[in-house]
């Protein structure tokens, strides 16, 4: 089985309090990528409560952002229709940058449904969720080969984007 992980694209990381305009370059990308993938697709969403500047994440980037059930929580509106033509799609929330729930899903399909072939990641933002979340399932799986389609993500910034595309390739996960 192939795996599509689409992180975290949400509105307040695409054109909200944490937006930019490579974000919001790569959603028709994202959206190709999701109607065109041959396997199963699983998307994350970063989930805050109202208390998030209080919380440690929210002391070192205290931009307040994808509160639960507020507008920029919600998934982009096109990227969320096309995981609605997937009857398989799950959505997992995580309350940080990697998701260990996504760990541990990936690895309970692996070992009791369908070996993984490979796992393929989108989404944003490239130097803090995207890559968080590659090197935790490369931390589950060790052997499945993971690639990250880099035209379907972009960083905080252009730098950072391609500083984490650097450090992965360096955890020998692909960058296609």
């Amino acid at each position: 089985m192939k795996i599509l992980v689409v992180v975290d694209m949400q509105k307040d990381f695409i054109d909200g309090s944490l937006g930019t305009k490579e974000a919001v370059a790569i959603v028709p990308d994202v959206v190709e990528k999701i109607r065109g993938f041959d396997g199963k697709v699983i998307a994350t969403r970063d989930t805050h409560a109202e208390d998030y500047l209080e919380s440690a994440e929210g002391k070192h980037l205290p931009v307040v952002h994808c509160v639960k059930d507020t507008p920029g929580w919600q998934i982009d509106p096109e990227v969320s229709e096309a995981l609605g033509s997937r009857p398989e799609a799950r959505i997992i929330d995580k309350p940080t940058f990697g998701s260990v729930e996504l760990g541990e899903y990936v690895k309970q399909l692996n070992d009791t449904v369908e070996p993984v072939e490979k796992i393929t990641l989108v989404g944003l933002c490239t130097d803090i969720c995207v890559i968080s979340n590659a090197l935790l399932l490369k931390a589950y799986l060790p052997e499945v080969p993971i690639e990250v389609d880099i035209s379907c993500c972009a960083g905080v910034t252009p730098e950072s984007h391609e500083q984490a595309a650097e450090a992965m390739k360096m955890c020998q996960i692909e960058i296609v």
